[in-house]
């Protein structure tokens, strides 16, 4: 796909976007949860060859195409990696699922209620790799833990900074300013969160757009402005803890959204599957967040 084909299928396609881009630090519970022990590596190599070797075994099962998943976020050595010897967005691409690249370096220690996301010193470098590899966009995650006005405000302009040096290097940003959903002040951060990001996007050049990762709101319904947003590519959901059936009940009651789910997508799958079990599994978990994404349980509102 060229990058005219790839801003269709992500406006326009129906289905969803698998995240797919567990980091280092996150890599051993992804494998435990895989059925991989972490006896089963001595070095951080042996360890990131495990979950390449998971996500090559998703990206190539039948059942994951871009009939339903119109997207997949990789972490960056997954985006350097190889699959029979191709760079894992050319396969991708010729699958029709479009790649997106994480770019975040983590999070720093919590203030105000909320954690920025870490330094980034070499951004411009990787943005200038991932495009030359077909990549077509980016993912950066800060997380809200407290409807703090100020932590919060905080957070969204940082992330439309960011998202404007990745638009510079002409890739398309997923902002995911992250509301923990066991905040006891949910529904307040949801309301905070909304505010920002329309200031923030009401101040982009006309034309521009960008993308959207939220949690869940507390309350269906209240991303809808977003939604709508002229300056808005699409709103995607993260599961944020969820597991699968929950979050595609509660993804389901908002007009709009789509999911981008990582946990809610693989709880299911094992390493001592066979293939055809593996698949099966994939498969049916892909079914669930596709009808979650499309078909909705929300009355439209005129």
């Amino acid at each position: 796909m060229n990058h005219a084909e790839q801003t269709r299928k992500i406006a326009e396609g129906k289905g969803f976007i698998a995240a797919l881009d567990q980091s280092g630090g996150s890599t051993p519970k992804a494998l435990k949860g895989y059925g991989i022990e972490e006896d089963a590596w001595t070095t951080e190599e042996e360890m990131f060859g495990l979950i390449h070797a998971m996500r090559s075994r998703i990206i190539t099962a039948p059942s994951f195409s871009g009939d339903k998943v119109i997207g997949a976020i990789l972490f960056e050595r997954t985006m350097d990696g190889l699959i029979d010897g191709k760079p894992v967005p050319e396969v991708l691409n010729s699958k029709g699922v479009v790649p997106f690249i994480k770019i975040d370096k983590g999070l720093e220690a919590e203030a105000d209620g909320v954690q920025l996301m870490k330094p980034m010193p070499e951004l411009g470098e990787l943005l200038a790799r991932a495009k030359a590899l077909g990549v077509f966009g980016t993912k950066e995650r800060s997380v809200i833990n407290s409807a703090n006005a100020a932590g919060i405000a905080a957070v969204v302009a940082q992330q439309f900074e960011v998202a404007k040096d990745v638009l510079a290097g002409g890739l398309m940003p997923i902002i995911e300013p992250e509301v923990n959903i066991k905040s006891e002040t949910r529904a307040e951060c949801d309301a905070l969160l909304l505010k920002e990001i329309l200031a923030q996007l009401d101040a982009l050049p006309e034309g521009t757009q960008v993308m959207l990762k939220l949690s869940l709101p507390l309350v269906p319904g209240t991303f809808d402005p977003l939604v709508s947003h002229p300056k808005v590519l699409r709103v995607v959901a993260l599961s944020g803890g969820y597991k699968r059936p929950e979050a595609c009940v509660e993804l389901a009651k908002n007009n709009g959204i789509i999911a981008s789910f990582s946990r809610a997508l693989l709880e299911d799958l094992r390493h001592q599957m066979t293939d055809a079990e593996f698949d099966a599994s994939l498969g049916g978990a892909i079914d669930e967040i596709y009808t979650g994404s499309t078909v909705k349980t929300a009355p439209v509102v005129a």
